[in-house]
């Protein structure tokens, strides 16, 4: 509980607008294109407005916020090729990941895979978008802490921000596509449970190659999302 405390006490004024804001705009609360005003996060947080442009300037390393000089700014576009280089970098780095998760799966790895499809279970049954999408980020992180490569969270974590507002937008039009992310983790897990390193690959890449189809969709339904 000390360490808790601990931890919450270290948390910034800049850590808390980046939380909200990322959330915001990840869960597609907030459109692409929508206009943000550093005045009014500042008023809405009670906080001056520098922390708020700190916040900003880290939202805009992810690709989720365009800062223009003496303009709005806005809410990020999707961006053909930026979606292109994210896929093609989880694609590699979550390739090896899988590999290893299976070669050096143990009990203790295929238990905690189990535990967070377990949880991802519940989610679908309720139809709960945003929390899935947060178990969907837990699944990825113990993949990685499977395969012993924990470092390569951080990287997936960040290029997985760039398609997520895809993914959610697919997720909240077609209820079936939780069916279909659940049942892609659960035959990744049990491939890399049981030490299949090349079906845990296989499978993995399947469940990228889905984005596709996505922002076809997205980009045919919402154009106005797309900055080119």
């Amino acid at each position: 509980m000390v360490h808790n405390l601990k931890i919450a006490e270290r948390r910034t004024s800049v850590d808390n607008v980046f939380d909200h804001l990322y959330e915001e705009i990840v869960s597609m609360r907030l459109l692409p294109g929508s206009k943000i005003s550093e005045a009014e996060i500042a008023a809405l947080f009670k906080i001056s407005r520098q922390p708020v442009r700190d916040a900003f300037n880290r939202l805009e390393n992810l690709d989720l916020l365009l800062i223009r000089p003496q303009k709005a700014t806005v809410v990020k576009r999707f961006s053909s090729l930026e979606i292109s280089r994210a896929r093609f970098v989880r694609l590699a780095i979550e390739a090896e990941v899988l590999r290893r998760a299976a070669k050096l799966c143990d009990k203790d790895g295929a238990d905690l895979l189990q535990s967070r499809l377990a949880d991802q279970k519940l989610a679908v049954k309720a139809e709960d978008y945003d929390h899935f999408r947060q178990l969907d980020y837990q699944f990825h992180e113990a993949l990685c802490e499977v395969g012993h490569v924990d470092f390569a969270f951080e990287v997936i974590q960040r290029e997985k921000a760039k398609i997520d507002r895809l993914c959610i937008l697919s997720m909240k039009s077609r209820v079936e596509r939780l069916d279909q992310l659940f049942d892609d983790h659960t035959t990744m897990a049990t491939c890399v449970s049981n030490n299949d390193e090349e079906g845990a690959v296989a499978a993995g890449m399947l469940h990228l190659s889905r984005i596709d189809t996505t922002i076809n969709t997205i980009r045919t339904d919402h154009s106005e999302y797309f900055s080119d």
